[in-house]
């Protein structure tokens, strides 16, 4: 089972990268909103005598006139040629939607991965630094699929963040690796499925939240003129009031679930080692992620601070939650050691 789960993880980083393609692809064709008008009416010049004149000329235009089908592609009733902008349209819709069919299949995939590599670990799989980060970025791409479901028009997204899942899933399998080993007896505990999995829910979402966050800042510069690198890779992003929203809306979400799992956290070491809080490194960044988020929210509440700053927080918020998961696992020793490298 343990190598199913291996394979399957393998196969679900290839599926990623594919999605990662076609993103691209439909990024490159260009803006796929085009504009389609029905072609006008034409008008029959009829040789008719009196008032037929007037029907024969109406019967031929009505024949004529062009029609919009469901597709929003322009037609008449013998069919009219598509431009090429509007075939490009076509093909650069059909790569988004084929991009987000496999990053569903990709999810899908990672799913089969992690459970089978927790029956043959007769335990949840958030062991170990490499099943904790399988665990994450399968939370920010489900998270991505749900919100893609309810806002289609952020599609063009989706090619930051395949791009990311690329990134941890490779570096999980290719350096966090890890055969499966029983529990330190310290995790033994109901506790270790109630706090790691609020934690694991938390930072998919900011996972998740960090990708429009950096995108927004992309967008907002290009919005105010800036054509120089990295702004024009925002030129087909949505629009930065909605990425700026979602981006909110995810760490909304995601902040009131890791001031649980600290507390969780807190009330776990108590029992485990007899004190709630010793200020270990992952204790210390933990805490110092819980500020910077909370700074983000206070941020993104107060009206005179500008959404640019808020923004910046959020990542700078993201790159203490990547501290904390693999500088705190690799270069420091504490009660939470247990990495698996």
């Amino acid at each position: 089972m343990s190598a199913l789960s291996d394979q399957v993880v393998s196969i679900a980083t290839l599926v990623y990268l594919l999605a990662m393609i076609s993103h691209a692809v439909e990024y490159a064709l260009g803006n796929s909103r085009v504009k389609v008008t029905a072609p006008p009416a034409r008008e029959l010049v009829g040789a008719a005598v009196g008032g037929g004149a007037g029907s024969a000329n109406a019967a031929g235009a009505g024949s004529l006139t062009g029609t919009v089908g469901a597709d929003g592609v322009a037609g008449t009733g013998g069919g009219t040629a598509l431009t090429p902008a509007e075939r490009t349209a076509k093909r650069a819709a059909l790569a988004g939607w084929i991009a987000v069919a496999l990053t569903g299949v990709g999810a899908a995939l990672h799913l089969v991965g992690l459970v089978t590599r927790g029956i043959a670990a007769e335990r949840m799989p958030w062991g170990n630094m490499y099943e904790f980060v399988l665990t994450v970025s399968f939370i920010g791409v489900a998270a991505w699929l749900v919100v893609l479901w309810k806002v289609p028009s952020l599609r063009r997204l989706g090619l930051f963040l395949t791009l990311v899942m690329v990134l941890l899933v490779a570096t999980a399998e290719l350096v966090l690796y890890t055969p499966i080993v029983p529990l330190v007896p310290a995790l033994n505990s109901y506790w270790f499925v109630v706090h790691v999995s609020t934690v694991v829910f938390a930072s998919g979402l900011f996972l998740l939240g960090s990708v429009p966050a950096a995108t927004y800042l992309m967008r907002a510069g290009y919005e105010r003129g800036k054509r120089s690198f990295p702004y024009t890779l925002a030129k087909k992003l949505p629009a930065a009031a909605s990425l700026e929203r979602l981006t909110f809306v995810l760490h909304a979400f995601a902040f009131p679930l890791f001031t649980f799992a600290v507390i969780a956290g807190a009330i776990w070491a108590e029992a485990a080692w007899g004190r709630p809080w010793g200020w270990d490194p992952k204790e210390t960044w933990s805490f110092i992620s819980w500020v910077i988020y909370a700074g983000y929210l206070h941020a993104r509440a107060t009206p005179s601070v500008k959404r640019n700053v808020a923004a910046w927080l959020a990542i700078l918020g993201f790159l203490t939650v990547l501290m904390n998961l693999f500088g705190v696992n690799i270069f420091f020793e504490g009660l939470h050691s247990y990495g698996g490298l």
